[in-house]
Order: C-alpha cells, then structure tokens, then sequence
C-alpha cells in the first residue's frame, strides 16, 4: 500500500473508539501523521539489539572477588596517589587490589573502548578509555574510578552503593553492568585477604599514620610546656639518649591526657574471607581518650613523625607494639608497649588532689609500686609536689614499656626477618609513605 493511501485515525477526547470518534483523512493531516510513523519505525529499527553492530563484545563488570562486594575507603584512600588508569595481563599485588575489574573481546582490530560509569553518592562521572589492538582478544581493565574522596574519608557507616557501567565500542552502545556495592567505614582496615593464598595487607596500618594532623603543632607546643624537654630536634645531636628523652616527653603527654585502653576492633562486615579491625584516627584517640593496641601506635607513630624520628609498627600474631630507631641509620630499634599508658589515669587522680595539693592515701597507694621507696618517702615528707610523682610514675612505666616486649621480639627475630611470614611484621612507616599515604 501506498503511503499516500494511508488513514490516520485520531482518538477522541473520550479517548476510546466509539460513539464520538472521528477517523479523519484528509490530505492535511496526511503529511504529519506520515513522518511521525517514519520516524516511529527509523527509531524502533535503531534501538534494535538485532541493530548493533557491535554484539559479541563479551563485556563483564565485576567487583575485585577479593573484597566480596565489599568497597574499603581506607584502602582507596591510601593508594590513591599511587594507582595508574589501567592495567592488563598483571597480577601484581597492587593490581590485584583494584576495587573493579572490566572485561571486554575487541570485535575489530584497533576497537575504541569507552566505559562510562554513572555518579553515586560516593564518585563522579567516570570516563575510561582505551584502544582494543587485536580483534577476537579479551582485555582486561582496572578502570580508577573518580571517587569523592571527602565523602570517603568521612564515612563511618556502612553504605550501599550501585554502579551503573555503560560500555561503548567505537561509540556504539553495546552493554549496561550494574555492579551493587556496600562501602565500609573508613575506621575498617582489612588486615587480610583470603583467596587461593593470603593476600596480606597489614602495611595499611601505615595509612591511619597521620603525621599531617592539624592538631599535631599544638600538641608538640604542650609538649614542650612539660618542660622534660627545651628542644624537639629528631636526630640532630646524635645522641641516642636524647631520642629517647623527646620519645618520652611525648609518652607523658599520653599519660596527662588520660588515653586508656579500650578495645574496639569488631565491625559488621560479613565478609568470610577477610580480616578486618575497626582502627581509630589520631584526632578519635586524642578526642576520645581511648585506644587498643594498634590505635595507641598509630597515636604515637604520628607525634614522632612529626618531630623527625623513625617509627616503626611492631606486628606480631593478635598484637602490636611501637618500635623507634634511636639512631639515624635505623641500626638500634627501641620497643615500646603503648597499652601501658592505661595502668594509671592522672586526669582522674588530678581530681582527687585535696586542699593542700597532696593526694588521698588511699589514691596515692596505687602509685606506690611505680615508686622507689626514696621517692615514697619524700612525697610523704613533702619534698616532692604531686607533678613530680606524675613524671617519676611515667618514668617507671616508660621502662616498663620499653622492656615488655623485648623478650618476645628477641625470640622471634628470625621470623621477623623472613618475608614469606605475615604474622611477624616490621612497618617502617617512613619506607611504606613511598606507597601508602595518610588518610
């Protein structure tokens, strides 16, 4: 039939055929209603799968299998400076923690690959690009992602994201993924992976290492108010003594503030094959007053960055400890048990002091053991103010700190010096801020 010949039938406003419809013919309406079913069937026709010229692409998009659906900001974070736009046929480490992997089959040689991934609460519009050489070859990708690193950083709830993938060859839409994603709390730092081996990542603990904060300047300004110390000054003079003076006017500081041990190292996350720690940031220490094990050390390590000194985190099975080099060739490592900082709590002993600034017996009997009986008897005599029981009582338990670990760490250097053990690690932070940065 003729396109001349056609009939456009218009409904009426009853909007059903029937009594009171209209079927209208004429020549005038003849014309519109012609290109609009043109159109209709040029763009039916166009937005045909059997259309495409592009269809046998193979594109997946999958989640890295390692994090289980599961997205770590703390490890975006970290390594953000550090990751390259893509990456093909690798199995470095680093690849291998890539949040998202593409794959794609090149339909011709030389194929313009372009993925586009929508926006979520957590990242831009991300565009990623390549050239696909060899026809019938599958590439793959680990596309960086445009990611709102501030949302990232400030994220301390669980959050379920979507991303939307959209793949183009040669600008042809050939493919949509949608990929469902829950992003962890940025405090969550996974220790491990489990696949077909280990995949360690216990060096992240560098990352919550922030000798950057914005509160550091004045806390090193108090620190000098102590007056243990005239000079913060690293390892100008040499002397490894005066290392450990400025290691301890920074151990009093945590001791005033009244940091005590508290464990918090259990989150949500149902992930089988993964072992991760809830670990607190510098200024939720500070804040708090609190830290386990490994928060203590990421406390402290921060401080002695600062002020030029090597710290390292002494990893060891469920433990760690601080380790600082008393020496600028990092030749003589000094260990340090920061949960020790919890066997006494100044603040609350500061608020016991009566009238004449002395402390109750009762009180001043839970220092005594941290005490000579020298120095027992002076402040009994009134020849020592309750300030100078505070630093000798820090002295003792700096001591006690230093040699806690020692017997341990002596015993297991071996493992300590083998890299194929995980579970006996030594993180120098100045040597992995060549990868890992503050979060």
């Amino acid at each position: 039939m003729k396109i001349e010949n056609l009939k456009l039938k218009i409904i009426a406003d009853s909007g059903q055929l029937g009594a009171g419809s209209h079927v209208l013919s004429t020549s005038r309406y003849l014309l519109p209603a012609t290109c609009y079913l043109l159109f209709l069937l040029v763009l039916t026709s166009c937005s045909s799968p059997q259309g495409k010229k592009y269809r046998d692409v193979n594109f997946t998009a999958q989640c890295n299998p390692l994090f289980e659906n599961q997205l770590y900001p703390s490890l975006i974070l970290a390594l953000n400076h550090t990751a390259t736009q893509t990456s093909s046929q690798s199995d470095t480490q680093s690849v291998r923690l890539y949040p998202l992997t593409l794959q794609v089959t090149a339909p011709t040689n030389d194929a313009v690959l372009r993925v586009d991934i929508d926006s979520t609460a957590l990242n831009y519009v991300t565009i990623f690009q390549e050239i696909l050489p060899k026809k019938g070859e599958t590439y793959t990708f680990h596309p960086s992602v445009k990611w709102k690193y501030d949302r990232l950083r400030n994220l301390h709830q669980p959050l379920a994201i979507d991303l939307t993938l959209t793949c183009y060859i040669n600008d042809e839409e050939t493919a949509i993924k949608n990929i469902h994603l829950t992003a962890r709390s940025v405090n969550e730092c996974p220790l491990s992976f489990k696949s077909t081996q280990v995949v360690d990542t216990r060096w992240l603990f560098a990352a919550f290492v922030n000798e950057d904060h914005s509160a550091i300047p004045d806390i090193l300004s108090d620190i000098l108010a102590q007056g243990i110390i005239t000079r913060l000054q690293g390892y100008q003079t040499g002397k490894a003594k005066d290392v450990t003076e400025q290691v301890f006017a920074v151990w009093y500081y945590a001791l005033d503030r009244g940091i005590a041990y508290s464990s918090i190292s259990c989150t949500s996350n149902p992930s089988t094959n993964t072992n991760v720690q809830h670990i607190r940031f510098f200024d939720q220490v500070l804040t708090t007053r609190q830290a386990n094990c490994i928060d203590a050390c990421v406390f402290f390590a921060s401080i002695l960055r600062k002020i030029g000194l090597r710290p390292v985190i002494v990893v060891e099975p469920c433990h760690a400890y601080l380790g600082y080099y008393t020496d600028a060739k990092r030749k003589n490592l000094q260990l340090l048990e920061t949960t020790i900082t919890a066997w006494v709590n100044f603040p609350k002993l500061q608020q016991s002091l009566q009238e004449d600034g002395t402390l109750p017996e009762e009180q001043f009997q839970t220092l005594t053991r941290y005490l000579t009986k020298k120095q027992i008897q002076d402040y009994r005599d009134g020849k020592m103010t309750f300030e100078q029981v505070k630093i000798a009582v820090a002295r003792s338990l700096f001591d006690k700190a230093s040699e806690y670990n020692r017997e341990t760490y002596d015993a297991n250097r071996a493992l300590f010096a083998d890299p194929n053990t995980i579970s006996y690690q030594i993180l120098d932070i100045e040597k992995l801020r060549q990868i890992v940065q503050p979060i």
